[in-house]
């Protein structure tokens, strides 16, 4: 299982704008093009294991003072599908 984790925090991490917005459509969580530049830049910022809890709730507080809470509350819905 830690395999899988790995895989799927270096794809977060290494996000771009073009597929964040794929995976946005393909989960039916609605983002604007310009959220997801952000969204890639703020997870650019500092890596984040998405299954540490700690990790994801700051990563979504960081989220949340650049866009907006519903919009952190979108990409936290994005990555417990994810995961």
């Amino acid at each position: 299982m830690k395999i899988v984790q790995q895989i799927v925090n270096k794809k977060i991490n290494n996000l771009t704008p073009k597929e964040l917005l794929s995976y946005s459509k393909q989960y039916n969580v609605f983002i604007t093009p310009e959220q997801a530049h952000t969204l890639v830049n703020v997870i650019k910022q500092k890596p984040v294991n998405i299954y540490n809890e700690s990790e994801r709730r700051y990563l979504i507080k960081q989220i949340a003072q650049v866009t907006d809470h519903e919009t952190a509350k979108k990409v936290n819905e994005l990555f417990q599908k994810l995961m």
